[in-house]
């Protein structure tokens, strides 16, 4: 426990305490602070290359964007794997948010109707407790089953 001492103005109460020793970090904050931001720059800077190769067009709808718009057009990587960026760009497909959303709902449903998806995922708003917002995943759960269903009987002969 730190120093107590009573001051002359109406008893008023001056601690000093003494905190234990923070353990030293080896790198001072600036330098890690600094190496954070170069990772980030890194990491957008596959997303200035594709723009500057494929253009400022989604490669599904073809809407064409320009520089108050670009915000809206991403890129895709066709194959899935987020750290494969060759210089080329041919893993690159520069969407706009509305075809890139598509794109990943379709692989999620597709993954789940194969039945590779057996972990639960919510389908379009399926969230439990929510009034109202679930009706169109309950239709697709519903769609779903009756399809796998189906599939499951033998036909009568």
């Amino acid at each position: 426990m730190g120093k107590v001492s009573y001051g002359n103005r109406g008893g008023r109460i001056r601690s000093s305490a003494t905190t234990p020793e923070k353990p030293k970090s080896e790198r001072p904050p600036e330098d890690v602070v600094r190496e954070l931001k170069t990772e980030s720059r890194k990491s957008d800077d596959y997303r200035e290359r594709s723009l500057a190769i494929h253009g400022l067009i989604c490669a599904r709808c073809a809407r064409e964007f320009d520089a108050s718009t670009r915000h809206l057009l991403t890129v895709h990587h066709k194959d899935g794997n987020h750290f494969n960026n060759p210089p080329d760009g041919s893993n690159w497909e520069n969407l706009c948010v509305y075809c890139h959303e598509d794109a990943h709902s379709r692989e999620l449903l597709g993954d789940f109707i194969a039945g590779e998806g057996k972990k639960e995922c919510p389908l379009v708003f399926g969230g439990a407790g929510q009034s109202g917002m679930g009706t169109l995943a309950d239709k697709l759960r519903k769609a779903l089953d009756s399809k796998q269903d189906s599939g499951r009987k033998k036909p009568k002969s």
